[in-house]
C-alpha cells in the first residue's frame, strides 16, 4: 500500500510566528521547509434553532456539528472529542479524538473536505485519530487528496506530529498533499481564508492546553477544550454567540482540571453567551440533571450535545 500513491509535495512545520522550519534533527529550525520526501509539516433543553431564530442578525453564517462528545472513557454512543465548524469555505475540525474519523463517515460528514485542524492539547482522547485522518486522506479516497491542510495547535504541536510519525511511520511525513503544521502562541490571532479568524487562549488543564475562538463576520464560537474553572476564559469568551464547553464530572467528583455542570453554568453566565452547548461527558455526569444544575447559574439556551448534533448560527 505504501507505493500506491505519489508523494506530491513537502510538509512545512511553522513556528508561532508562521516561520517555516525543518523537522527535528541536525538542521536549523529557522526559515526552512522539509524536503519533498517529508511531511510539510442530545437532548436539547431548547430547540436547536431557538436562540438563532430570535437573533435579528440573521442570516446564519456558521455551522457546528458535534462529532464526538465523549472522553477517554469508552462509551456506547459517544466517541472522543471532535467538533466540526463550517464557515464559508473553511471546514475546521476541533480536536480529533479516538473514533472521530469513523464517526464522521457514519454521520455522513465530508471528512475529505476538512481544510484545517486545531488541537486543544495533547491528551489521547483529543488527538488519537489524527494519524488515521491523515492516512484516510492519503489512502482512503479516490482520487487521492491534493488540496492543502493546515494543522494548528499549542506550542509543541509540531514536535507532537514528529513523535507520531516516529511511531506510525514515515508516511505521516510524506502524505502526498501539502500540510502545514503550526504552533500557535498564546492569544495569537490567525486569519484564515474568507475572513474567518482563529485565536487561542490558555486554559487550566495541561501546561499546553488552549481554548479556541472562531469568528466570521458578526458570529463567534468559543470552544473551551478541556479546562478547569477560569474567570479569564469567561472574560475572553464575552458575548460569543455559541459557547461549546466541556462538562466532564458531577460536583461530588469535581477536580481542578475539568468542569461540573454548575461550574460551566457560571462560565456561561460570565461569558454572557447567547447559547451554551455542552460536550465531553464522563459517564457519572450523565446521571445528574445537567440542565437543572446549569440553570442555577445560566439562564440562556443550553444543549446537552450528542454525537451528530448540529446547529446553524
Amino acid at each position: 500500500m505504501a507505493g500506491a500513491w505519489p508523494v506530491a509535495t513537502a510538509i512545512v512545520m511553522a513556528d508561532s510566528c508562521g516561520t517555516a522550519r525543518p523537522p527535528m534533527g541536525g538542521l536549523s529550525r529557522q526559515g526552512c521547509t522539509w524536503p519533498a520526501s517529508r511531511l510539510t509539516g442530545a437532548r436539547p433543553c431548547f430547540a436547536a434553532s431557538s436562540s438563532a431564530a430570535a437573533d435579528q442578525r440573521l442570516p446564519f453564517v456558521m455551522k457546528l456539528t458535534t462529532i464526538g462528545t465523549g472522553t477517554a472513557a469508552p462509551h456506547p454512543s459517544r466517541v472522543s472529542a471532535a467538533h466540526l465548524v463550517e464557515a464559508g469555505d473553511i471546514r475546521l475540525l476541533l480536536d480529533c479524538g479516538s473514533g472521530a474519523v469513523h464517526r464522521m463517515a457514519h454521520l455522513g460528514v465530508a471528512w475529505q473536505d476538512i481544510t484545517h485542524v486545531a488541537l486543544t492539547h495533547f491528551h489521547t482522547d483529543h488527538i488519537a485519530d489524527l494519524p488515521l485522518l491523515i492516512m484516510g486522506w492519503r489512502w482512503g479516497q479516490l482520487p487521492p487528496r491534493s488540496t492543502p491542510v493546515t494543522i494548528y495547535g499549542p506550542v509543541g504541536t509540531g514536535a507532537l506530529i514528529e513523535r507520531m510519525a516516529a511511531v506510525h511511520g514515515g508516511w505521516m511525513l510524506a502524505p502526498g498533499f501539502p500540510v502545514t503544521v503550526r504552533d500557535l502562541g498564546s492569544d495569537e490571532i490567525v486569519r484564515l481564508p474568507g475572513g474567518v479568524e482563529l485565536s487561542s487562549h490558555p486554559v487550566p488543564h495541561t501546561p499546553e492546553s488552549v481554548a479556541y475562538s472562531i469568528s466570521e463576520g458578526n458570529r463567534r464560537l468559543v470552544y473551551t477544550g478541556d479546562t478547569g474553572v477560569s474567570e479569564a476564559l469567561g472574560d475572553w469568551s464575552r458575548d460569543c454567540d455559541l459557547l461549546l464547553a466541556e462538562c466532564s464530572l458531577p460536583d461530588d467528583m469535581a477536580i481542578g482540571e475539568h468542569l461540573t455542570p454548575r461550574q460551566v453554568g457560571a462560565l456561561a453566565a460570565r461569558a454572557q453567551t447567547r447559547q451554551l452547548v455542552l460536550t465531553h461527558f464522563y459517564p457519572p455526569v450523565e446521571a445528574v440533571d445537567i440542565h437543572a444544575e446549569v440553570a442555577e447559574q445560566y439562564a440562556g439556551p443550553t444543549i446537552v450535545a450528542t454525537d451528530g448534533w448540529s446547529t446553524h448560527f
